[in-house]
């Protein structure tokens, strides 16, 4: 069974089921990353894959809307879009108490 390590959540370490939904199993086990849609939507449950990277399922087009190639480059992914193959250490950006959680500065054409 998988490792999970949620690292923002002060390194608590879970053990789930192999093929698991890493933000279903962060939800069952109170891991921490933040949500709102859990469908692959609003990109609130983005995170970094610190370890364990090959330990993830292929990057979905849902996640390819979302995040830079840059960020995928570097480790970042949806979790309600990935699964687990094995051990992985996951870290995500905390949010001010009140703030919108994975909310995008939006630049109106305005000001563009």
């Amino acid at each position: 069974m998988p490792d999970i390590t949620f690292i923002t959540n002060d390194g608590k370490v879970v053990s789930a089921p192999e093929d698991s939904n890493l933000l279903r199993i962060s939800l069952r086990e109170k891991g921490g990353i933040p949500f709102k849609c859990g469908g692959g939507l609003c990109g609130t449950c983005k995170c970094l894959v610190e370890e364990g990277r090959e330990n993830t399922d292929a990057v979905k087009k849902k996640e390819e809307k979302l995040l830079s190639a840059e960020e995928l480059e570097q480790g970042y992914r949806l979790a309600c879009q990935t699964f687990l193959k094995g051990d992985v250490k996951v870290s995500w950006e905390e949010t001010p108490k009140g703030g919108a959680a994975g909310a995008r500065q939006v630049q109106s054409k305005a000001e563009a």
